[in-house]
């Protein structure tokens, strides 16, 4: 097959290793990104080239050990240069973190609007690779929050707080609401205390 006028056909990359017999040619290792479409029980990984040219699909358990065996298998393909992880801070929270601990960049991605998914089509595995080629091409990205040290002790301490205020709001309204039904002689009893202790 020849090559078009302008056009020139890269070699395939090749990495040199001298065996006793003499040299002998591997392909070398080719860099690759994946996207991943978190869910509370399954994620969905998707692998591309640099180029953007799909190379798998596969989906995971969300556990510890789904989590490594989806990143054992797209390591397979290839050099893993980066991860875009749709819901970084919640369903792949402990994806995320794995990831992380290899030194491997991790960007959160954005889901896909509206109009992209009515023309794409939903899947998981399509959401996958849109999040794969995402993180390729830095669209619609961020750092994910990370979900450890001080930040996230203060994050679960304002959480707690905002929930005791709800409830004890919720016990106000309530209490109010049994002193409007009960009868009169404990209405005439209680009304004098205030609401808020």
């Amino acid at each position: 097959m020849s090559a078009s006028p302008g056009w020139c056909v890269p070699p395939c990359p090749r990495s040199r290793r001298q065996d006793d017999d003499g040299f002998h040619y591997t392909a070398a290792i080719i860099e690759i990104a994946a996207g991943v479409d978190t869910h509370q029980d399954i994620h969905t990984a998707a692998v591309i080239d640099m180029v953007g040219r799909v190379l798998g699909s596969e989906q995971f358990p969300a556990t510890a050990a789904g989590y490594r065996a989806l990143l054992s298998w797209m390591q397979g393909f290839g050099h893993l240069v980066r991860v875009g992880v749709e819901g970084a801070g919640v369903y792949g929270a402990g994806l995320a973190r794995l990831l992380r601990k290899r030194n491997i960049c991790v960007v959160e991605v954005d889901r896909p609007d509206r109009k992209a998914r009515r023309f794409q089509g939903k899947s998981d595995p399509i959401d996958a690779i849109a999040a794969a080629k995402t993180a390729l091409a830095g669209q619609r990205t961020g750092t994910p929050k990370q979900r450890d040290g001080r930040i996230e002790a203060l994050r679960n301490l304002r959480v707690a707080r905002r929930s005791a205020i709800d409830q004890r709001a919720d016990v106000q309204r309530q209490i109010k609401a049994l002193l409007v039904t009960a009868p009169e002689d404990l209405r005439e009893r209680l009304r004098g205390l205030p609401a808020t202790n």
